[in-house]
């Protein structure tokens, strides 16, 4: 089986959390880590794990053509997207996740990019390209190309693989709200990185966006129910749906600035559990990543209807950080954000990249956050995920290595 600490969703925060350490180190970098190097690497990570026909820019010069015919079997075109870990398979719940939060990073750090705010541009849009097509037939996503457990056998380059490139996908009747959810979420997100760079596009995600979501929502269930057989174990929705459709409804909100958006946060909340294991942020878990996104509109004091929200997100800030008994988060002696279970690092990636995107807007709104008797400043959450970048730059460094070099 592929090592899923390779997959997107344990390699992908690594590069948010790698250039938002562009905001720690205002002046050149002299020093061991060079964060610039790290966040070019990560960045070029997408372009060797892409699929279908390249671009003449293509920088991963040996990667070639290929899975031309992907979709063909259904009918329909799914070309392109990316490839998942050392896979052929392309699936697309981790996929929309990497997706909405590069566009989150670019929304809120993109300034910091440099010169990789283009190729991190280009990365968002190879992926909602894919999620167009992926979406282009209403009332059906489709969410899988490739089969598991064949391709999981069969150690090859995609441009030699002879693996069954099965097509999964949900609709009315075998629902994904999860899925779906977090696929009209990478839309909306997208939308925003787009609207001046490309306003006609913008807009054609926006809408996608919303039609997507509005099929999450309007047929509910979780998308390893209807498909388990081929997503299970690999991206099995252990944590249920409900916060997928927060999380869509929270970008959708902030991409289009309709009330409709705002009105189904406050009214969903406690149905579909905004405040549940806050501490957790992922590719299956979204509860701590609604409430810092829906927080910065009650820092900027323009949205007291979301009160609750912050102080969800106090209470995730005030879960992690170190001296703090909490059983769900620890630290290894070095200093590492430490969470049971498989794929350690896209807990500590992620959980970084949020606590830099909340210092920000603490920062903005002179805040803190009030602890019992410890209280958390922006510049205290700037030190502890510069903490955990420094050692993830090694270990970004090497696994890129070995996962493009395979």
């Amino acid at each position: 089986m592929a090592p899923k600490s390779f997959s997107f969703p344990g390699i992908f925060p690594a590069l948010l959390a790698s250039s938002l350490a562009l905001l720690l180190l205002p002046t050149p970098i002299i020093a061991v880590h060079d964060y610039h190097d790290a966040l070019r690497k990560s960045i070029l990570f997408f372009e060797g794990q892409r699929s279908g026909k390249l671009p003449p820019d293509q920088r991963v010069k040996w990667r070639r053509d290929s899975a031309l015919r992907d979709g063909s079997t259904a009918g329909v075109d799914l070309t392109g997207g990316y490839y998942d870990a050392g896979d052929n398979v392309k699936f697309g719940f981790p996929m929309a996740f990497t997706t909405t939060l590069l566009a989150w990073s670019i929304i809120d750090f993109g300034r910091n990019m440099g010169p990789e705010l283009k190729n991190a541009v280009k990365a968002v849009k190879w992926s909602t390209d894919y999620l167009l097509k992926a979406t282009a037939k209403p009332g059906v996503v489709y969410v899988q190309v490739g089969d598991a457990y064949s391709d999981h056998s069969c150690w090859e380059r995609p441009e030699d693989m002879d693996t069954l490139r099965t097509v999964y996908k949900i609709d009315n009747a075998h629902p994904g709200s999860d899925v779906a959810g977090e696929t009209a979420a990478a839309l909306a997100a997208a939308s925003i990185v787009f609207r001046s760079r490309d306003p006609a596009y913008s807009r054609l995600l926006l809408n996608r966006a919303v039609r997507v979501f509005n099929f999450a929502d309007k047929h509910r269930g979780a998308y390893s129910s209807s498909l388990h057989a081929a997503v299970c174990p690999f991206y099995c929705d252990v944590n249920g749906y409900q916060d997928e459709l927060l999380w869509a409804a929270a970008w959708l909100h902030k991409a289009s600035r309709k009330r409709a958006y705002r009105e189904y946060i406050v009214k969903n909340e406690v149905v579909l559990r905004a405040g549940d294991t806050i501490n957790e942020f992922g590719w299956d878990n979204k509860h701590a990543g609604i409430n810092v996104l829906i927080s910065k509109e009650v820092l900027m004091g323009r949205a007291d209807y979301f009160e609750s929200f912050k102080q969800n997100a106090d209470g995730f800030i005030c879960s992690i950080l170190p001296g703090i008994t909490h059983p769900q988060v620890q630290y290894s002696p070095g200093g590492l954000i430490f969470k049971a279970g498989g794929s350690n690092m896209q807990h500590v990636t992620s959980l970084s990249f949020l606590l830099l995107a909340y210092s920000n807007y603490l920062s903005h709104a002179n805040k803190a956050v009030p602890c019992g008797e410890r209280s958390a400043s922006p510049a205290l959450l700037k030190q502890l995920a510069k903490r955990q970048v420094t050692i993830l730059s090694f270990f970004t460094t090497l696994c890129l290595f070995v996962v493009i070099s395979r």
